[in-house]
């Protein structure tokens, strides 16, 4: 048989095509999902998606409502002079709080640590801000019966600030809609029954006993010794 010749080199126009559809390829990525962008092209759509999710679901608004109720609130506090280091401790603690939760979903920096489940980190932080601000309002009022008008209005925001922290909590909700908890995610998987029937109908071997070892080779020996004896010598009848 003849060899065959070496294959003929592809056209260059063939692999400038081939070339086209691997980059168009690359191109054309899904609109709601990451895909497989990487780098500063992954960063720009997390950064798109983030924000949009953040304005859209009520949260950036709500919790702009709720930074300038309580930054308001810390000037009134300031503006008079007897007030208790308490108050102005919980709400520049919820300030900073606030500031944090903001940068990390304007930047999109949760996007990159999915080890944290922040839906529920946020929802844990409205309760506590509710909590803490409800404290600060019983707190300001049994401290001082006679406010003034800067205190009373500092009061006042603070109130408005937990309520729109309690109305952050009905929209974390949306996070929560259409997931459910698998259960029975620790049991054991139950062996299947069709392999189990199987096994049980085909026959098989038994396992050979430690003392039965070595058995079967020792009676053919013995057998082939005495067909030797048992046979006549050569040359007589």
């Amino acid at each position: 048989m003849a060899d065959k010749g070496p294959p003929h080199p592809a056209k260059p126009g063939e692999e400038n095509k081939d070339e086209k559809k691997e980059g168009d390829q690359l191109k054309v990525q899904p609109k709601d999902e990451v895909g497989t962008r990487k780098g500063c092209r992954r960063y720009r759509w997390e950064l798109n998606d983030s924000n949009k999710e953040f304005w859209v679901l009520g949260h950036g608004p709500v919790k702009f409502l709720s930074l300038g109720c309580l930054i308001a609130a810390l000037f009134l506090f300031w503006s008079t002079f007897s007030v208790h280091p308490i108050l102005t401790l919980i709400i520049t603690m919820e300030i900073s709080i606030f500031c944090f939760f903001i940068l990390l979903y304007t930047f999109a920096l949760h996007r990159y640590m999915p080890f944290i489940l922040w839906p529920v980190a946020d929802l844990l932080n409205d309760l506590f801000i509710c909590v803490f601000l409800g404290g600060g309002i019983y707190f300001a009022v049994q401290k001082q019966p006679e406010m003034p008008v800067n205190y009373l209005i500092a009061v006042v925001l603070m109130g408005v600030a937990a309520f729109f922290a309690f109305l952050d909590i009905y929209f974390q909700r949306k996070h929560f809609k259409g997931k459910r908890i698998k259960r029975n995610i620790l049991v054991p998987p139950q062996p299947d029954k069709s392999a189990a029937a199987q096994g049980e109908k085909t026959p098989g071997k038994e396992p050979e006993k430690p003392g039965d070892k070595g058995k079967p080779a020792d009676k053919a020996a013995a057998d082939k010794g005495k067909e030797k004896d048992k046979a006549p010598p050569k040359g007589k009848k």
